[in-house]
């Protein structure tokens, strides 16, 4: 499924094929405002991918690697930034972790593409290629600079 470094890196965080944790208590914390609503992608992402923390760095094909964790709970309080870009490039965009020890955070929309999200919002891909950019160290297309 993952080329070989991938699965290594996954590995090492605790990833296994057809893992499978609960992710309702992500959901229901990110959605209890009520701006944020879940979807199958990050249903289906969380599963798999909730809680692991996946600790990489070096160079990478076209950027850094840099260490991310897949805890929907380090975006707490970002709500708006969330659905303000969900908004604007006509996606629902759900939290779903860090990267780059929180310097940025991260989210997946209703069609398994995986975004670097911060004042500007770049695309990682559609899983699971995305997942394979995202530890390999490929730069995110930057979907929206922030500007108007």
């Amino acid at each position: 499924m993952f080329p070989e470094q991938v699965e290594q890196d996954l590995r090492a965080a605790g990833w296994t094929p057809k893992r499978q944790v609960d992710p309702e208590s992500w959901l229901s914390a990110l959605e209890a405002d009520g701006r944020l609503r879940r979807h199958s992608a990050v249903i289906a992402f969380l599963s798999e991918f909730g809680g692991l923390a996946v600790s990489i760095s070096g160079s990478g094909v076209s950027c850094a690697r840099e260490p991310f964790e897949l805890d929907p709970l380090l975006c707490l309080g970002e709500e708006d930034r969330f659905s303000e870009w969900s908004e604007e490039i006509e996606r629902s965009i759900f939290p779903v972790g860090v990267l780059d020890e929180g310097r940025f955070f991260l989210g997946i929309d209703e069609n398994s593409e995986l975004y670097l999200v911060e004042t500007w919002v770049a695309s990682f891909g559609r899983m699971p290629e995305a997942m394979n950019n995202l530890i390999l160290g490929v730069q995110p297309t930057v979907i929206h600079d922030g500007s108007d």
